[in-house]
């Protein structure tokens, strides 16, 4: 008797669990879908290996709307990261069948993150890879695909991803790798913020290597190639609905 009581107290117990956890990450999401992010688990990771690596943590982080960041900006990550993030569901199979294949053959192994993974993995995980982040990841992107909009994605995609030592999103990159604004980035320093991202910490935009400057034209021909993001009639679509308002 008391070993059943204590497997059904233990079932309760995780059924109660998962239950939370489902309704406070969907009510999250759903806030997160009209709130600004101005904290994530890579912000609080990185400050606290600052402070145990004996470092003074640093934290530069300014969150600003989708229309205060260079058009180009959103263009040179589409280029440099995911190609087709306007069309898929928040899953490239394209780009994980080709890394499936690719890695049966190479010793360093080929990821096929997409934006909104890596947006996911920014805003709820933290950075270090395993089956439980991965799956939570892949859970996460499904809720982000289902109650965000592609330009919401990218619009906290870009005010949040690492962009160098204790910077984090596009602002906070424009002041201190180029001393402008986010609004004002130029199409090269777009594409060079790009060419860092699969490593910000080692790469620097602001005083770019041979390598970050040959990622460089790749992605800027790359630019030319790939679909406007947004589309041109989703925003011209917004601009009448805010001229009707008026």
């Amino acid at each position: 008797m008391h070993k059943q009581l204590l497997i059904k107290k233990l079932l309760r117990y995780t059924r109660n669990l998962l239950i939370y956890f489902f309704v406070s990450t969907l009510l999250t999401v759903i806030i997160y879908r009209f709130m600004p992010v101005y904290i994530t688990p890579l912000m609080v990771i990185r400050s606290v290996q600052q402070i145990f690596s004996g470092d003074k943590p640093t934290w530069k982080h300014t969150w600003v709307s989708f229309d205060k960041i260079s058009p180009s900006l959103p263009m040179a990550v589409i280029a440099s990261e995911d190609n087709r993030f306007a069309e898929h569901c928040g899953f490239d199979f394209v780009e994980i069948q080709k890394a499936m294949k690719e890695n049966k053959t190479r010793k360093r192994k080929r990821g096929a993150s997409t934006i909104s993974q890596q947006t996911a993995k920014n805003v709820f995980l933290w950075p270090q890879s395993s089956w439980v982040r991965k799956g939570l990841e892949v859970y996460f992107t499904f809720l982000i695909e289902t109650f965000w909009s592609k330009e919401r994605i990218m619009e906290v995609y870009l005010n949040s991803i690492e962009m160098g030592n204790g910077i984090y999103g596009a602002q906070a990159a424009a002041i201190n790798k180029f001393g402008t604004t986010a609004a004002k980035l130029t199409k090269g320093q777009c594409a060079l913020i790009a060419a860092t991202l699969p490593n910000p910490i080692r790469f620097n935009s602001a005083k770019p290597s041979p390598y970050i400057l040959k990622r460089q034209k790749q992605i800027l021909r790359l630019m030319n190639l790939v679909p406007k993001f947004p589309p041109k009639e989703k925003t011209t679509e917004k601009r009448s609905k805010k001229k009707k308002k008026r």
